[in-house]
């Protein structure tokens, strides 16, 4: 393929040519080739292969280099050099690719953002970070309130970029550089971003490539927010070696059923699905001509295992975007007991992981612990929060070495794997035990009728919260709150029984596509799980006049349910405070006092009724 007329050979010059420049780039004694530099050397090695497409576009590796040094080269005059940040703000598409590739061939750093994030937010990231140049589409840039950063439009500056040369391009890059920048949710409510280098990327991209084989007639998809740095795993680790990268279309990316059909139909081989969706493609029939080989999955925790005969074999991954993606990872096979949550893998390449005590001392075999993880992926720290970067990124008692607390709780199994907890800080207390939700969100996942679910803690008073799952029902099932409190009662203890069941169509899910917990509904009766099947029948013979009496008592404080009178009041949502609401009302309607000892022993509608008869007798 010709450019200005020179043929691609003419432009990119040999492999031998382009490593021998690269090298000459950098520190002596250093032979790596950074991401975007494995990327110029593969343009070169096959510049008429497809590198990426969207619904709308597909460049070529030369193509795509070409494209990149353009945009480099215009971006450069525009002031961007070594670890500038430079802003990336478009939907899924090639232009993204482009923009990341070209901002990496300058030294910069790239800063992705999410489109479907609110203005206020994206601009806030912006300034957070110092973004002097914005890559983007006008269209989409007005929405944002504007800031000292000029914005470069790829459409309305199209003539400028192509008068620039697409001969090979790039500055000299160090291993300690910025190679982007991440944004995550932080806990004070403002976003954190974390600085990942050009050396933390390159381990990344090396095990990878030597862990799954990948070679270039792999086919990868981009399925992940732009802005979630499992696209960053997407992209550099499957172009760079050959790979053809396949970007998405939003409405397949949204559904289990539109996914499986997209990921076929594009021939993929290898693929990352955040974990929500994986739970459902481990559960479908495939067709024979399915061309995955592998399906990587992350972000959240995995709680169903794969069924047999799966013509792909499932990954599940772990790591935070502190550590560039991922520390561990491990196959997960069909077969496990049910209700067991599968491992999060073994250590990756140079990696090692810690559970430590709070005192950040090696917990004893076998034990719990905070997931640490030492190695050389361990970001640089956070984008101006210094206070922040010392309490995360600490070195290690007795060795100095430098590692990064996760806040999450492990435990290191005796195969090498690491069983995943929970966060320090998801634990819940219910009447006085400690609670990990997962543990339920595991045995109600293996339930046939259920799609998915999450469980949460509710209420105000810190003592006195209950436990509410919400459930996506698989088609045509017929749960119903009742069912599953017994299903879960040989299972689990009482108190880690969920009060209330809501039943909706799917999860509400973040962009990242983990479950977004804060878009959960409260409970209520209009999104309730039915108690039973059929209008609760009563014993024969109905309720007793107290009862009748009792029963809405005991709804008025249940958010208006409808309570049967066999139901045990604290295994759907009743709590201390609310029995000694529901004694209060008692003794205003009848006149009589009881104590809550009693409620405890007689805690359904129809025993307290009796409690109530016999006291009256004795009045």
């Amino acid at each position: 393929m010709g450019t200005d007329g020179h043929t691609m050979s003419q432009i990119l010059g040999s492999v031998g040519d382009f490593e021998s420049a690269a090298l000459r780039m950098r520190p002596t004694g250093i032979g790596v080739l950074w991401a975007h530099e494995l990327f110029a050397r593969q343009a070169v090695k096959t510049p008429s292969a497809l590198a990426v497409c969207d619904e709308k576009k597909q460049l070529t590796f030369g193509e795509l280099e070409q494209s990149a040094n353009r945009l480099a080269r215009h971006i450069q005059m525009l002031g961007v050099g070594a670890e500038t940040p430079v802003g990336l703000y478009f939907e899924r598409s090639v232009d993204f690719v482009v923009g990341a590739l070209a901002v990496l061939k300058t030294g910069a750093a790239y800063v992705p953002l999410d489109a479907a994030h609110p203005p206020a937010r994206t601009d806030g990231i912006l300034k957070d970070a110092g973004v002097p140049v914005l890559l983007s589409h006008r269209w989409m840039a007005a929405s944002l309130a504007g800031g000292p950063w000029k914005t470069v439009d790829l459409d309305i500056d199209a003539a400028a970029i192509s008068d620039q040369s697409a001969e090979p391009f790039g500055i000299p890059v160090f291993g300690h550089q910025l190679a982007y920048i991440a944004y995550t949710s932080g806990s004070t409510g403002h976003p954190k971003g974390v600085e990942v280098t050009h050396a933390n990327l390159q381990h990344l991209i090396s095990w990878h490539q030597r862990a799954f084989g990948v070679s270039p007639s792999d086919r990868a998809s981009q399925v992940s927010a732009l802005s979630f740095d499992a696209a960053v795993w997407e992209m550099w680790c499957h172009l760079p070696v050959g790979a053809s990268l396949h970007l998405i279309d939003e409405a397949s990316r949204r559904s289990p059923e539109g996914l499986k059909d997209w990921l076929v139909a594009q021939k993929i081989t290898i693929a990352f699905v955040p974990t929500i969706m994986a739970e459902h493609l481990i559960t479908f029939d495939w067709p024979d001509n399915t061309a995955l080989r592998t399906l990587l999955t992350g972000a959240d925790t995995l709680h169903r295992y794969p069924k047999a005969g799966l013509p792909f074999v499932l990954v599940n991954n772990y790591g935070p975007t502190e550590c560039t993606v991922l520390v561990t990872s491990g196959p997960v096979s069909s077969g496990a007991a049910e209700g067991q949550i599968p491992p999060i893998g073994w250590p990756i390449d140079d990696t090692e992981i810690l559970v430590m005590d709070a005192e950040l001392k090696p917990v004893a075999p076998g034990g719990d612990g905070e997931i640490c993880a030492a190695g050389p992926q361990i970001a640089r720290g956070y984008r101006n929060l210094p206070r922040l970067t010392a309490e995360k990124f600490v070195s290690e008692p007795g060795t100095g070495r430098r590692i990064y607390r996760t806040g999450d709780r492990g435990r290191l199994l005796a195969d090498g794997q690491i069983a995943f907890l929970g966060r320090l800080d998801d634990q819940i207390k219910i009447r006085g035990f400690r609670v990990e939700p997962d543990e339920i969100v595991a045995l109600l996942n293996a339930h046939a009728q259920i799609r998915n679910s999450v469980v949460v803690a509710c209420g105000d008073n810190a003592d006195e919260k209950s436990l509410v799952a919400y459930i996506s029902s698989a088609a045509g099932a017929e749960l119903t709150a009742s069912a599953l409190r017994e299903y879960l009662r040989s299972r689990l203890p009482d108190y880690m029984i969920p009060s209330s069941f809501v039943g909706l169509p799917s999860l509400p899910l973040t962009t990242t596509g983990k479950c977004d917990k804060q878009s959960l509904p409260a409970p209520a009766p209009g999104n309730l799980l039915p108690e039973s099947s059929e209008a609760q029948p009563d014993k024969p013979g109905g309720q007793t006049g107290t009862e009748s009496r009792i029963a809405p008592m005991v709804s008025a404080l249940m958010d208006g349910r409808a309570i049967s009178r066999d139901d045990n009041i604290f295994l759907v949502g009743g709590h201390s405070m609310l029995a000694a609401q529901l004694l209060a009302r008692v003794r205003e309607n009848f006149g009589i006092t009881l104590n809550l000892r009693q409620l405890f022993e007689a805690p359904t509608i129809a025993s307290l009724a009796v409690a109530v008869d016999q006291k009256l007798a004795t009045k």
